[in-house]
């Protein structure tokens, strides 16, 4: 049976929204970790066969493939293609899927996937905000027929997806306030401790991520007003705005053998699955019962699960779902205080994934996270 390895993976630290990389072209940016991944892993660039990269909102910088002109930006072979992927939050752990199924397909070899997001320079659903000089009305809903008709014209949003998950759940806004806390928390002892510093390439002088808040307490948590009128939802309890990108190289036995590569462990498990769009971020829930169903496995069988923080409480009715242990999940904090750069954040986990099992000597990491049009990856990592 064939197999895809993960050999090397390495991100950028994670900038606020005009901190420290804002003015760093997301070509640049992405051409950094694409750099440190060939330099770390000692591969001949000329032997990889596809660049396979997550980005959401391909406008301006972000445009034209950038998975194709970071590669190029890094100054690495011209005969190499690329390729960008959306599937909105989860594209560059979407990205990683594709890469491994070309690879356990025999298609190739060896294949880079990753992701970049400059959300200082290309805001968040810029390119739908900027349709309407163009003609069009705002948003990719308004106008379809076949859209109203099943799902009707009203409001479809992370935050409204969000606080319905709170309703649905009932999750008090003190409850996720104290999750949100925890997550700044664990993410300024990981880099206190160094936690990080095997998986980041500095950038621009820019050393360690930018977004963890020591200054931050449950007060000035409760202080804040809601995100929506009668919501339960405040900006402390969602993913920080930022700006980031990470590269992961995919291999076959065969390259393993050819280019004397040491794997670092191999996908046990990728899948996707989806529901309810309006809900929208709650699908980690099915699709990772999914995943545990396929591949034979129990959630007490992960030693590390990485899920994306994309709003408090999407990850706390995920735990009261699945059952899983709160000590074992996002161990040093997700992207309420790590942040969120959207089209990189799929990568980001999974190369933070490899390196926590490989700090705490686990056996299996199960990464998901929640996506646009209601979808979530899930893929389920083995230690080598």
């Amino acid at each position: 049976m064939a197999e895809a390895y993960l050999v090397e993976a390495v991100r950028a630290p994670v900038g606020r929204r005009g901190g420290g990389l804002a003015a760093v072209h997301p070509a640049d940016l992405g051409a950094h970790v694409l750099t440190a991944l060939v330099e770390r892993s000692g591969i001949d660039p000329a032997a990889v066969e596809d660049v396979v990269f997550g980005c959401v909102d391909t406008v301006g910088p972000q445009a034209g493939d950038i998975a194709r002109t970071a590669w190029l930006a890094a100054g690495l072979p011209e005969e190499v293609p690329g390729v960008t992927v959306d599937r909105q939050c989860g594209s560059s752990q979407q990205a990683v899927h594709f890469a491994a199924q070309a690879v356990l397909a025999g298609t190739s070899d060896l294949v880079v996937a990753g992701g970049v997001q400059s959300m200082s320079q290309v805001p968040m659903a810029y390119a739908m905000t900027a349709a309407e000089p163009l003609g069009f009305d705002r948003g990719p809903f308004v106008g379809s027929r076949g859209w109203v008709r099943r799902y009707g014209d009203g409001e479809v949003s992370q935050f409204a997806g969000a606080e319905r998950i709170a309703r649905d759940w009932d999750l008090s806004r003190e409850e996720m306030e104290e999750y949100a806390y925890a997550s700044h928390q664990k993410a300024i002892r990981a880099v206190d401790e160094g936690r990080f510093a095997r998986e980041i390439a500095p950038v621009e002088g820019v050393a360690a991520d930018e977004g963890p808040r020591r200054d931050t307490s449950r007060e000035k948590m409760a202080g804040l007003r809601t995100l929506v009128d009668g919501g339960r939802l405040t900006a402390a309890l969602a993913s920080q705005i930022s700006d980031g990108a990470a590269a992961l190289l995919v291999a076959s036995e065969r390259a393993v053998r050819d280019h004397g590569l040491t794997p670092r462990a191999r996908i046990h498990h990728l899948s996707a699955r989806g529901e309810d769009p309006i809900r929208m971020l709650s699908a980690p829930i099915p699709a990772t019962a999914y995943a545990l169903k396929r591949s034979g496995m129990r959630i007490d069988q992960m030693d590390v699960v990485e899920i994306n923080e994309a709003f408090a409480s999407v990850v706390l009715a995920w735990l009261r779902e699945t059952g899983a242990d709160p000590a074992r999940v996002n161990p040093n904090g997700g992207a309420i205080a790590l942040g969120h750069p959207l089209g990189a954040t799929g990568a980001r986990l999974m190369t933070t994934l490899l390196h926590e099992l490989e700090r705490t000597g686990g056996r299996y990491g199960l990464q998901t996270m929640c996506e646009g049009g209601g979808q979530a990856n899930v893929t389920i990592l083995e230690r080598l």
